[in-house]
C-alpha cells in the first residue's frame, strides 16, 4: 500500500549482509511480490553461477559487469539494464567496483531480513 510506513526502508536503516567475499547486500523496499535489492560488487568479484525461479531485473549504477545468462555472454555498464528471466543460469562478474539494483518478482525469501 502507497504510504504504508512499514514498507519504507531508509538508506541508514538498510542492513548491510555479506552473503559471499567481494559482495555486499542490502534488501531494499518489499512486500509480499516484490523485492529491491541493492548490491555491492568489488572489483573482480565472480559470483556463483546459479538460477532461481524469480524474475530479475536488474539495473547498474555504477561500474561494470560481464554476464552470462543462459549462455549468452554481455558486458554492461553504468545505466544499462536487463531481466534474467526466472529458471535461467547465469553468472555476473564486476569488471570493476559496482553498485547494482535488483528486483525480485516473486520476493526472495532467501534474502527476506530474519
Amino acid at each position: 500500500m502507497i504510504g504504508d510506513p512499514n514498507s519504507i526502508v531508509h538508506t541508514a536503516d538498510a542492513i548491510s549482509q555479506t552473503p559471499e567475499a567481494g559482495m555486499i547486500r542490502q534488501v531494499l523496499a518489499h512486500n509480499e511480490k516484490l523485492m529491491l535489492v541493492r548490491h555491492y560488487f568489488e572489483a573482480d568479484w565472480v559470483g556463483a553461477r546459479h538460477s532461481h525461479p524469480h524474475d530479475q531485473l536488474v539495473y547498474v549504477i555504477k561500474g561494470a559487469l560481464r554476464l552470462d545468462v543462459g549462455g549468452h555472454v554481455f558486458d554492461v555498464a553504468a545505466g544499462d539494464s536487463f531481466v534474467v528471466d526466472g529458471g535461467v543460469e547465469h553468472q555476473a562478474s564486476a569488471l570493476e567496483a559496482c553498485e547494482v539494483l535488483d528486483v525480485f518478482t516473486p520476493i526472495r525469501e532467501d534474502y527476506r531480513p530474519k
